[in-house]
């Protein structure tokens, strides 16, 4: 699992890449604060040495909360910046800093 900020100049924006290693899974997305947690927002590409990666768009000077869905579980990202309870899903929400 990795978290890559890339910050642009000429933007408020940070460009920011989720990948997960799950060389078994068939699907992934990425769903959180950020989206809606709406699945079908931010699928993931599964590479060929079995990580899925993609990029989203995040305001700077924000906070968000996310999550991995892998095959239908929900799974949390080990390098996130911090982790927060949420009482809806009853259970910790990765949380990513820009």
């Amino acid at each position: 699992m990795a978290i890559k900020k890339q910050y642009l100049k000429s933007k408020p924006i940070c460009k920011v890449t989720f990948s997960i290693e799950a060389p078994d899974a068939k699907k992934v997305a990425l769903v959180g604060s950020f989206n809606d947690w709406n699945a079908k927002k931010a699928p993931l590409k599964k590479l060929k040495n079995g990580t899925f990666k993609g990029t989203v768009d995040l305001d700077k000077d924000s906070s968000y909360e996310f999550k991995y869905i892998v095959d239908g579980a929900y799974v949390n990202d080990s390098e996130a910046d911090s982790y927060a309870w949420n009482d809806f899903a009853g259970a910790e929400n990765g949380v990513v800093t820009v």
